[in-house]
């Protein structure tokens, strides 16, 4: 197979090192400044919803500035956790960086929690000045017990909007590599929602580390349609596009029809989602493919064969020629790389997009690793791979099965601080050595590349003792247009041994309600030939064995990952 050297994307900081910082790495306020020293009439921060508005670097940095000013006016400065919370837009990014530019430790906050789930978390996080859209302003501490000061993401004629914040002139104090940059909350490796504590060095080292596994420019255009609060954006996204001086194009809506005009407007060109996004993406290419005749798919599909072979086996890239007039369909016919992330991906997608000719990898991470820690270099990507470790990073698998797959366990300068206020749940994935087990379970080739089963706490333990992961068998329905959202889960069969069956929660899709004119009897019968289709791939032992139909949409994160814990506990 083939595999390459790494990319060293970190030799330009010799130039600033001395002046500009001190260390091995910059902190996030020096590193925002060095971009804008290099890139200061570059495009950075970009949204057209509600109305359009756009900064450059120097703009950018201006607006920060002076938020940034205002904050220590107001006594924040180090030590202090001020939160951010709202929908993706340029102002959400203002005062995020201000938040780091006053030296402060930012907290983001999903905007998607309840109002007294927030509350919970800002307790929890000592937050005492908040960063928040209008709509929710008045509803969060509302009878004020928090004490909290709140600024609007968003114009406003009863509270402080962002952009219009200023103050005095202040002095930044450098924060140490080892100072916590920000606070994210997260479910965690055990359940229940912690506060990841990043450092300085762990976002800064992560955002140019990854970088030796895939190369991005200036010119790029990122795409942040993803929650800005999740690591994954803030990072991958926000955080990698500044590294270059590249721009960042906000959008606010996971709907389709919105993202594909977003995506044109902003000549995107690196666009980071979910699989769920992507599969979503692909089938609707695909079936339009379909509708044209028999003739044509299978004049198409051969084509894209043709095209997939010369790219595994030459690198050319044939199929942006080919198949632009398809590609023109998704608005990515100006992309050059797609990136999932967040969950696992089937073959089948991660291979159909790379024949259409567009880069497509995978990347792998947790909140805890800041959060990239794999990825696939676009020279040499292996579609059943999450991606290839990074230099300076160690990756061990303990206790492996007769497979090779066992617990991931990884080490580097990208691994967390530690569980905000959670010293004994810090004990239990991090080692005084520095190694983090990630509840994931996978192998490593020799080359580095990085493979998933699926996480260790969802095992399901069948009859004969065979282990069952839940994400490999949820994998199998991800092209399956009756299926919105499928979760699996294990049920009892023997009280005694505790040995369980594989029981598959469905929520059909809506197009399947329409197809039997919401005949319940029908659907239940179409999902079912869906499993036994599925089952039929499936060896013995993980098949299928009890469905359960659910009405309701199954309890989702905001980046879009089933809630296998509150299923659980709907259905038994």
């Amino acid at each position: 197979m083939k595999t390459i050297g790494y990319f060293d994307s970190t030799s330009f900081l010799d130039q600033f090192r001395g002046t500009e910082f001190s260390g091995r790495w910059p902190d996030l306020r020096q590193f925002f400044h060095i971009s804008v020293i290099r890139y200061p009439d570059n495009r950075c921060f970009q949204a057209f919803s509600p109305e359009e508005e756009a900064f450059t670097y120097k703009e950018a940095e201006a607006r920060i500035e002076a938020v940034a000013r205002c904050l220590v006016s107001q006594g924040i400065g180090k030590g202090d956790n001020v939160g951010v919370c709202g929908k993706n837009s340029p102002e959400w990014a203002i005062a995020y960086f201000a938040v780091l530019y006053a030296g402060a430790t930012v907290v983001p906050l999903d905007y998607a929690l309840k109002d007294n789930e927030m509350e919970k978390l800002i307790e929890f996080g000592d937050v005492k000045h908040l960063f928040i859209d209008e709509e929710r302003i008045d509803a969060i501490d509302k009878d004020g017990h928090l004490g909290i000061v709140k600024y609007s993401l968003e114009k406003s004629e009863e509270h402080k909007f962002v952009l219009d914040m200023d103050g005095p002139e202040f002095t930044y104090t450098p924060a140490d590599g080892s100072d916590v940059a920000a606070i994210l909350f997260t479910s965690g490796t055990t359940g229940t929602p912690k506060g990841v504590m990043l450092t300085h060095d762990n976002l800064i080292s992560d955002v140019y580390l990854a970088q030796s596994n895939m190369r991005i420019y200036p010119m790029d255009v990122f795409y942040a349609i993803l929650p800005i609060h999740h690591a994954y954006t803030m990072l991958a996204v926000l955080l990698e596009a500044v590294s270059v001086g590249a721009a960042v194009v906000f959008g606010k809506k996971l709907v389709v029809s919105q993202i594909l005009k977003e995506l044109k407007m902003g000549k995107v060109t690196m666009f980071l989602a979910v699989p769920m996004l992507f599969n979503k993406m692909i089938a609707a290419l695909m079936k339009g493919v379909r509708d044209k005749g028999i003739v044509v798919y299978g004049i198409i599909r051969m084509m894209m064969g043709i095209s997939g072979f010369v790219k595994k086996t030459t690198g050319r890239n044939i199929g942006k020629k080919m198949f632009g007039f398809l590609l023109s369909k998704l608005s990515l016919d100006g992309n050059r790389i797609c990136i999932c992330g967040g969950g696992p991906l089937p073959q089948s997608t991660f291979k159909m997009f790379n024949e259409l000719g567009i880069d497509f990898v995978q990347g792998y991470g947790l909140t805890e690793t800041s959060p990239i820690t794999h990825l696939n270099p676009v020279e040499a990507y292996r579609e059943s791979s999450v991606g290839k470790l990074f230099p300076e990073e160690e990756v061990k698998i303990v206790d492996p099965d007769s497979d090779g797959n066992g617990l991931i366990y990884i080490k580097g300068p990208m691994v967390m601080k530690g569980y905000y206020k959670n010293q004994e749940a810090t004990d239990e994935v991090l080692d005084s050595s520095g190694w983090l087990n990630t509840g994931d379970v996978g192998h490593q080739d020799k080359d580095g590349y990085l493979y998933l089963t699926g996480r260790a706490k969802n095992v399901i333990v069948t009859e004969g003792g065979k282990n069952v992961f839940p994400e490999e068998i949820e994998d199998c329905f991800q092209l399956y247009d009756d299926i919105e959202t499928i979760c699996i889960i294990g049920y009892i069969l023997d009280e005694d041994t505790k040995s369980e069956g594989i029981r598959a929660i469905v929520h059909p899709s809506e197009s399947c309600r329409k197809k039997c004119n919401g005949d319940k009897a029908l659907i239940e019968e179409q999902i079912n030939k869906d499993v036994t289709e599925v089952n039929r791939t499936l060896q013995s032992y993980k098949k299928i064995t009890k469905v359960t139909i659910s009405e309701n949409p199954l309890p989702m994160t905001s980046t879009r990952k089933v809630k296998r814990f509150e299923v659980r506990k709907l259905f038994g």
